[in-house]
């Protein structure tokens, strides 16, 4: 029987494996669309003396956990919001319908988000966590404003997405955590920061059984505990 041909009726694009890796490989290069809208906004940004601060998935990457995202978080203040409005939809950039803080780079098709300063991450609900002024809590990381590692926790665990916290189970991991980091976040997160603190350890106990030797021996070939 020949082989079944799916027809693609979407209008989209259709999924391609090797194409997506691909992708990967320019994204962990840096070559790709979203870092070339990354540098055009943070351009932009500098040249009109807007404060700043990468956040999301970007801010992830610069702090040493490498994972691909397709698009650009940026916080900035409620003043900054509104200069970067008036100085850059006219032309430079696009509003996508619908969405007040989310904008297109018409140049690469490539979205991103601008989170402000005094409102709430995840459902946007009022919480104890509220995005924060860029200038208080960004680090320059490689000529690039860019939220520190504890905002950036914070923020992941205030979102209260699943996502989120694994996110921050891998940075624990990265930059080898440990309970005495709680100090630094807002009472109201301390809970999950432990959980996602016991999350990073079992992944860690199970990697360790994954890769004992099945006969109960080390690596020298003696008996463990021996």
């Amino acid at each position: 029987m020949a082989e079944e041909v799916r027809s693609n009726t979407s209008g989209t694009k259709p999924f391609s494996f090797w194409e997506r890796m691909r992708e990967l490989s320019m994204f962990f290069e840096g070559t790709d669309s979203v870092h070339r809208t990354m540098r055009r906004v943070v351009e932009k940004l500098r040249e009109a003396r807007i404060p700043y601060a990468i956040v999301g998935g970007m801010a992830l990457n610069a702090h040493n956990y490498r994972r691909a995202t397709n698009d650009v978080d940026f916080l900035l203040t409620t003043e900054g919001l509104a200069a970067f409005q008036r100085l850059y939809l006219s032309g430079t950039f696009q509003r996508v319908p619908g969405r007040s803080h989310r904008f297109l780079d018409a140049e690469s098709g490539v979205t991103f988000d601008i989170l402000e300063t005094g409102r709430f991450p995840g459902s946007g609900d009022p919480g104890p966590i509220a995005y924060p002024d860029p200038a208080a809590v960004s680090e320059l990381i490689e000529n690039a404003s860019v939220v520190n590692l504890k905002t950036l926790i914070e923020l992941k665990l205030a979102a209260r997405r699943y996502k989120d916290f694994g996110d921050v189970v891998e940075l624990i991991r990265i930059h080898n955590l440990d309970e005495s980091f709680s100090a630094q976040l807002h009472p109201s997160l301390h809970g999950d920061f432990i959980e996602c603190l016991e999350e990073m350890r079992r992944e860690l106990e199970y990697e360790r059984r994954q890769n004992s030797p099945l006969d109960g021996t080390t690596d020298t070939g003696h008996p463990s505990g021996s």
